[in-house]
């Protein structure tokens, strides 16, 4: 049958839990023949980006996505059942797994299904298990995702997704009471975290009927919103470089297309980033990606705003820009964070205000960092 669930058992170290370690290459770097079109000053460059920024696993360079982080290594020594909530793509299996890395549970089995890759039929069996014979093609006992996942983590991804035949087994599970595998006379009784993560607004499923309200509220003893990228710019480049050297250490992202990659809404997330850079990277003509090579499409058929709004929120966001400038008495890193922008992106909308205004954005002066 086919399983839709992993299984990793994760080390002990520090170094393991915090993944401070490099990600290995796929070849050795030092025994490669030198290519002319990368030297090795930028090699090292372009490495050195790469490294910046990464903490259990993540790229957590925003200060959201620190806020984040800050809350897991926070519960992640509980036994505290954990509702992680975000767009589709946005990272909560990331945050899922930084869980169980940094939790005492470190040793023992992570396991993670997916809900709604199932279907209804198979899930009781799957999350459960069964004995021998229980259904047409059970010709052997088979142990469930909770009970491979004794001591350790399981994951359920997509929870929303349950009907409410297994909503009931599963809150009933999740209160402590053993259980039996399909068709089984031997109650089962097991140990096993659960985090759980959607894409829905289950507090909306359970007004509606949709979604057992005990069950939410069981699953909810606390919960983590994971931001989407839209709301990080902070986190493109690094994520970008990461997925970049993941195809080939070598290469580098051009500042047109580090701008572009920053304007871009990424409805997909970060799943749909590294898709993005990841085909850039693999179709890459020489040693440095440039816009052009994403095959981005920065506006969309249907939504192009009107010369007169555009101007308006423009003008709008040139005032915030100001005040942030002002508060932060010209520190352009301080303004950045304040602004949840990258330095980057503020300097080039400074520089887009000097181009039509001819002077300066803020009256008192603008310090580089």
């Amino acid at each position: 049958m086919a399983m839709s669930a992993k299984i990793h058992t994760l080390g002990s170290s520090a170094a393991d839990r915090f993944n401070l370690h490099r990600t290995v290459p796929r070849y050795n770097q030092e025994d490669r023949e030198p290519d002319p079109r990368y030297p090795q000053d930028h090699l090292k460059a372009a490495q050195a980006q790469d490294d910046n920024h990464i903490v259990g696993g993540a790229v957590v360079r925003s200060a959201r996505m620190k806020a984040v982080f800050r809350l897991v290594e926070k519960i992640a020594r509980t036994n505290a059942t954990v509702l992680i909530g975000g767009e589709s793509g946005a990272g909560k299996e990331v945050v899922a797994r930084a869980l169980h890395n940094l939790s005492l549970r470190c040793e023992r089995p992570w396991v993670d299904i997916n809900c709604g890759a199932l279907p209804d039929h198979l899930v009781e069996s799957e999350l459960f298990g069964y004995e021998k014979g229980a259904f047409s093609g059970a010709e052997a006992q088979k142990a469930g995702m909770f009970e491979l996942a004794h001591g350790g983590t399981l994951f359920l991804d997509e929870i929303g997704e349950l009907d409410g035949k297994m909503q009931v087994k599963l809150l009933r599970v999740l209160d402590g009471v053993p259980y039996y595998r399909l068709g089984g006379t031997r109650k089962v009784a097991v140990d096993a975290r659960i985090v759980a993560a959607t894409n829905k607004n289950l507090e909306q499923a359970v007004e509606a009927g949709a979604f057992r309200g005990d069950l939410f509220h069981r699953l909810n003893q606390v919960s983590i919103q994971v931001p989407p990228l839209r709301e990080r710019v902070e986190d493109i480049a690094p994520l970008a470089y990461r997925f970049l050297h993941e195809v080939d250490p070598r290469l580098d992202l051009g500042d047109d297309a580090l701008n572009a990659l920053e304007d871009y809404g990424w409805p997909g997330n970060v799943r749909e980033l590294r898709n993005v850079v990841t085909r850039a990277a693999v179709l890459a003509e020489s040693c440095e990606i440039c816009a052009a090579d994403l095959n981005l499409k920065l506006s969309t058929p249907g939504h192009a705003e009107r010369p007169e709004l555009k101007r308006q929120l423009g003008g709008l966001e040139e005032q915030v820009i100001r005040e942030a400038l002002e508060k932060s008495g010209g520190r352009q890193d301080l303004a950045a964070g304040m602004l949840g922008i990258s330095r980057r992106t503020l300097l080039r909308r400074l520089k887009e205000y000097k181009t039509r205004a001819n002077i300066g954005v803020c009256a008192s002066p603008v310090l580089s960092i």
